[in-house]
């Protein structure tokens, strides 16, 4: 059963306003990390007539333990963070944002978020960016999402030998997007620490602005 734990956190908000704006970016900010951090990827991926919006994790941490962890250890935390991520989509399809311009962009422990939160959503939004994270759950667990997402871009960086993020999960996790019917660009850089390179922000840009 989820609490209360994320939702009831004030987010940070900036950009155009949500009611004059074209595209909604949702920032996902990692473990120990805040809004105020993340939300300096605004800067590096600049959208004409977007709204952003960077939601807050209580005691800056989305779920206790590791996203490869069963998903039980990780509740009600867990629930709560995915229901935080999407109300942050309702809330810009009700002001009258198409879901095709609602892009999801996460680090860390926000992509493993962003990416969970709209695989289990069921329907597209415009994109999801994962710097460094996958689906959330141990080897072999079920991926059985409901909904299709084409049309949808899904992007995934990660280093070879990131110490949080082993390869084989974002592997996994664009095999399990591309069956469900997005595009998907996936780079794995060698020998990169948990860090977002140059390339990833490009790549990321180049979605972004096609929104």
């Amino acid at each position: 059963m989820a609490g209360t734990f994320h939702v009831n956190e004030v987010p940070l908000t900036g950009g155009s306003p949500l009611d004059n704006a074209s595209v909604l970016l949702v920032f996902l900010h990692g473990r120990g990390s805040t809004p105020e951090e993340i939300i300096g990827l605004a800067r590096e991926l600049p959208v004409d007539r977007a709204a952003w919006i960077a939601p807050r994790a209580s005691g800056r941490t989305w779920y206790p333990h590791s996203f490869l962890q069963p998903i039980s250890a990780n509740e009600p935390y867990l629930s709560d963070a995915l229901q935080a991520v999407h109300n942050m989509i309702e809330r810009a399809v009700l002001a009258g944002i198409p879901q095709q311009r609602i892009a999801v962009v996460g680090f860390s422990q926000g992509a493993c978020l962003a990416l969970e939160a709209v695989a289990r959503r069921g329907s597209p939004v415009g994109a999801v960016i994962g710097f460094s994270g996958g689906l959330i759950g141990p080897a072999g667990t079920p991926r059985d999402y409901a909904g299709r997402f084409e049309g949808m871009r899904v992007f995934l960086g990660c280093s070879d030998v990131d110490p949080h993020v082993p390869a084989w999960r974002v592997r996994e996790t664009a095999d399990v997007f591309s069956a469900l019917g997005a595009h998907v660009d996936m780079r794995i850089y060698r020998s990169m620490g948990h860090v977002i390179n140059d390339d990833e922000l490009a790549a990321a840009r180049g979605i972004l602005q096609g929104l």
